[in-house]
């Protein structure tokens, strides 16, 4: 609905009340009404407020990373010991490709957008987040696209030629029946799903703050998830683009990675590198939002150089994409060609070690409160530093040229991955969980789930270095005891047994707290930042009055005397919020916000059926594109009471452009 101009006058509404009156309690609870999705099963498949779509997300994601855990778990057993036949060599296939995928496309990047789904529209003091109904498609294009790879899995269809899915392995010639097509279209699923969330962000972060929210002020983390949201509508296009045309060469027989006639195999490397080494940053950056979420918090202090962690994030964001034929080092490349990206491969180690610098200056000068979020903090810092010095090391060309495709590649991603983004997310789940919930986790547990995942991780992976040193290959089913690798790989096996007992007694925590927990409160770490200033768990409007902000640590510094600490004239008997401008956050507009609806599931449901046709036929796309024009028209189509709206607002507009003549 197009907005209206923000003016002494009220937008004008039948019986409207509007916020800021005496009785706040009672405006709170129009305002949650207003804006609560309906009950029952009906109102979860309508649903678009970011919170419950941010927690369907997040537990969907979580889902995700369990099931792409047991297939972990499955190949550590595989390894345990040379020779052994518990996986044949084509399941073993389908099991590392389906971890890979998982965890890289249906966990790591996802789970990251789902939480800023959540908290994005909260720290930024809105009452919601902009394009609901879109977001809500988002989801179901997500689930749908997990379901389908998991659901040809199950009957010995699922992809065999890695998460890279490289060609001509993964081409007509050797990848035979659908399992590479159904990877190519899980990728079209999530791609989707991210490039949305993306416009999603940046468009609350830019026009959805609260007024004196201006750029300087925004929370790290929000600066964090805003610079990943740039990020994928760069990289995602470029993946996307490769699952295509990878798509056409299985079903009508293109040759875009065929040499043969004329295409080119690394053509598919360059454009999924393109995107896959950012991916590393989609999933890391995150991270690095998190540690600036919690540090000030259990440092007790602000945040030391913001704005050099600002610039930071940036510059890693930028320098990500000129990272990419650092995968390639193997490859025919030009040398001088790898040099550059040797180069970039050690410069983008500068950002984060400023951002490093920052957060421990922060520590330092602090009073330190030891929760259980403080201690995956620290943990950060130890992993981090390992993932990032083997990292410089594989930025060398001769030393990647030894030990590519090795399980030293292995250890490094998952020191990278694991440890600059999975520890952080623990320690953010912990650390947000009394907000999502309602309630406190317990510490004991906590402590004891923390240290049985960092000896795990650490005992599962280090050894993988050394087995990569010694030749030990990656993705393959077994080994001769001849090797040598066999008791480096028990140890292995038994950290990962480890590790997953860590993340088993995190998941009993958190399903005890929420029912026996101690209560939270709105903010039980003191901390500084908007979401806080809200219930535990929010209200379905988020902030019964819109807040002024006045600092970076707008609950640490307060409102100055004189100055308003809210804004008030917003309707609380429709969905109304206020638009911001990009760079100082004035107040700029009003915007009505659309009622939920079932619109953005048969959506989602209807592009699903086209997507998944298309793997088998290309008349999908065809009578698919047909069959999606009738969910999104009925989507757009205008009702009669959102046309009463557009009228009232063009009368709204007349009258203060007369006043103001």
């Amino acid at each position: 609905m197009r907005p209206g101009p923000l003016g002494e006058k009220p937008h004008p509404h039948k019986g409207r009340m509007k916020d800021g009156l005496d009785g706040g309690e009672l405006v709170a609870r129009v305002l949650d009404a207003t804006w609560a999705d309906p009950p029952g099963l009906w109102g979860w498949i309508c649903a678009i407020n970011h919170k419950a779509i941010g927690k369907r997300f997040l537990v969907t994601c979580l889902a995700f990373f369990a099931l792409g855990g047991l297939l972990a778990a499955t190949m550590r057993m595989q390894l345990a010991r040379p020779g052994n036949t518990l996986l044949g060599p084509d399941l073993y296939n389908q099991i590392f490709t389906m971890h890979g995928s998982t965890m890289m496309f249906l966990f790591a990047v996802p789970v990251m957008q789902a939480l800023a789904i959540y908290l994005v529209p909260l720290m930024v003091g809105a009452r919601a987040i902009a394009f609901p109904r879109m977001t809500a498609y988002s989801y179901w294009i997500f689930l749908f696209g997990g379901v389908m790879l998991y659901a040809a899995f199950f009957v010995n269809s699922g992809p065999d030629a890695g998460w890279f899915s490289y060609p001509p392995l993964a081409g007509p010639a050797y990848g035979a029946g659908k399992r590479n097509d159904i990877w190519a279209q899980m990728i079209t699923f999530t791609e989707v799903s991210a490039l949305l969330d993306a416009v999603i962000v940046i468009a609350t972060v830019f026009k959805l703050r609260a007024p004196g929210m201006t750029l300087n002020r925004i929370p790290l983390y929000v600066w964090a998830m805003l610079v990943v949201a740039f990020m994928i509508l760069f990289a995602m296009p470029a993946v996307a683009l490769a699952s295509a045309m990878l798509i056409m060469d299985r079903l009508v027989a293109t040759h875009f990675f065929n040499p043969g006639e004329g295409g080119d195999a690394l053509l598919w490397q360059h454009l999924f590198w393109f995107f896959g080494h950012p991916e590393v940053y989609l999933i890391f950056i995150p991270g690095l939002g998190f540690m600036s979420a919690m540090i000030p918090t259990f440092a007790r202090r602000p945040m030391f150089g913001y704005t050099a962690m600002v610039l930071s994030i940036i510059a890693t964001g930028f320098l990500s994409f000129g990272l990419w034929v650092h995968h390639m080092f193997a490859t025919n490349v030009p040398e001088l060609g790898k040099t550059f990206f040797t180069a970039a491969s050690m410069l983008i180690a500068i950002p984060t070690a400023v951002q490093i610098y920052c957060w421990i200056a922060t520590l330092w000068t602090g009073r330190l409160n030891f929760k259980v979020p403080l201690y995956y903090v620290l943990s950060f810092f130890a992993i981090l530093i390992i993932g990032g010095m083997t990292g410089l090391m594989l930025a060398s060309v001769s030393l990647d040229s030894q030990v590519h495709d090795s399980y030293f590649v292995v250890a490094h991603l998952h020191y990278v991955l694991l440890g600059g983004a999975v520890f952080p997310l623990f320690g953010a789940l912990y650390y947000w969980y009394p907000k999502f919930v309602g309630r406190m986790m317990s510490e004991r547990l906590g402590r004891w789930s923390f240290w049985l995942m960092f000896a795990g991780f650490n005992v599962a992976f280090f050894p993988m270095h050394v087995l990569g040193i010694h030749g030990m290959p990656r993705r393959v089913y077994t080994y001769p005891a001849e090797m040598g690798w066999g008791p480096l790989n028990l140890v292995a096996t038994v950290g990962a047994v480890t590790l997953a007992l860590g993340i088993l007694l995190t998941l009993v925590n958190a399903v005890r707290s929420a029912r026996h927990g101690a209560l939270a409160g709105p903010d039980p770490w003191g901390a500084g930042t908007l979401e806080w200033a809200t219930e535990s768990p929010p209200r379905m409007c988020n902030f019964p009055v819109t807040p002024v902000v006045h600092g970076r640590d707008p609950l640490w510094q307060g409102v100055p005397e004189g100055q308003p600490d809210h804004v008030a004239g917003l309707a609380v008997d429709v969905r109304e919020v206020l638009c911001t401008t990009v760079a100082d956050a004035h107040p700029d507009s009003r915007m009505m916000f659309p009622a939920s609806t079932p619109m953005p599931f048969l959506a989602a449901l209807a592009t699903a059926i086209f997507f998944v046709g298309s793997i088998f036929t290309p008349w999908a796309v065809v009578w698919g594109m047909v069959l999606v024009a009738v969910p999104l028209v009925w989507w757009f189509w205008p009702t009669e009471e959102e046309s009463q709206e557009e009228l009232a607002l063009e009368k709204l507009d007349a009258s203060v452009a007369a006043e103001k003549a």
